[in-house]
């Protein structure tokens, strides 16, 4: 394990469990904006919404599935589950299906997501623990490592600032690994988590991994970017029924505010099938 990792861990819970971990290797692999106009856009999972909870309502039990004493009906499984929504994105139904991920299926959708954060549990060297025989939650940079290893893509890149983030979506989604405040959980009736004001001062509930879906609103002034006025769109893996069928928005303002507990990873496949 680099000895120049820079590790934030939260207590994991069954609806989060995303760690902050960050590798200076990695990081220089940044897709720099180079002044290219930015356009809204939006890519849309070809699964269905995800639910890391109720997982014995959909027909899954861990006892049976991975070998555990009772069934657990919530995981801290976020990254696994936002890594899938991407993946349903970059892959045609055909490599899903190869890769072993049926688009069609959610309860196989979300069994394959819960493979992919047993595997980010071992990935992510620096703790001892892992799941199945922990709920000890994962990284961004964990999952994403796992899904190179399955060989899912064949590269990932970094953004560090506003700028950078909304370059990234113009091709692609991104995985947005951010903290979650109490606030968040309760959005408006338009999906809004940072529709209170004071969401920042808001007990702070843990760590979570969401799949960036679209920069749904691009707001500029003089060739300035406002992140104030521009939107981006995320998915949850909370169920549909969660804000706004199952996925929810925020400002890039708020992005920037909360910046040094984010890590914002895209995986690619632009040269690898599957």
């Amino acid at each position: 394990m680099p000895i120049d990792l820079t590790i934030r861990t939260y207590d994991a819970a069954p609806h989060l469990g995303r760690h902050q971990v960050l590798d200076p290797r990695s990081l220089a692999y940044r897709r720099p904006y180079d002044g290219q106009l930015l356009r809204a856009t939006a890519w849309e999972p070809r699964i269905p919404v995800l639910d890391q909870q109720h997982l014995v309502a959909q027909g899954i039990y861990t006892s049976q599935d991975y070998g555990l004493d009772e069934d657990i009906d919530a995981l801290s499984s976020c990254t696994g589950n936002a890594a899938t929504a991407l993946l349903s994105i970059l892959l045609t139904k055909e490599q899903a299906i190869g890769a072993g991920l049926n688009t069609d299926d959610a309860t196989a959708a979300e069994h394959f997501a819960i493979g992919l954060y047993a595997d980010a549990t071992e990935r992510d060297q620096w703790q001892d623990a892992q799941w199945p025989s922990q709920d000890v939650g994962s990284s961004g940079l964990g999952i994403t490592k796992v899904l190179r290893d399955r060989g899912l893509i064949d590269q990932y890149g970094h953004a560090t600032t506003a700028e950078e983030l909304c370059t990234l979506l113009q091709s692609g989604p991104v995985l947005l690994g951010m903290p979650w405040f109490s606030s968040f959980s309760e959005p408006d009736a338009s999906g809004f988590v940072d529709a209170d004001p004071n969401w920042a001062t808001s007990p702070l509930e843990g760590g979570h991994e969401v799949c960036v879906t679209a920069l749904e609103t691009v707001a500029t002034q003089d060739g300035t970017l406002l992140p104030n006025q521009t939107v981006l769109r995320f998915i949850n893996s909370w169920g549909a029924a969660w804000a706004d069928h199952g996925s929810g928005r925020l400002f890039l303002s708020t992005y920037l505010a909360m910046l040094d507990q984010v890590d914002v990873i895209q995986p690619r496949l632009d040269g690898v099938t599957p």
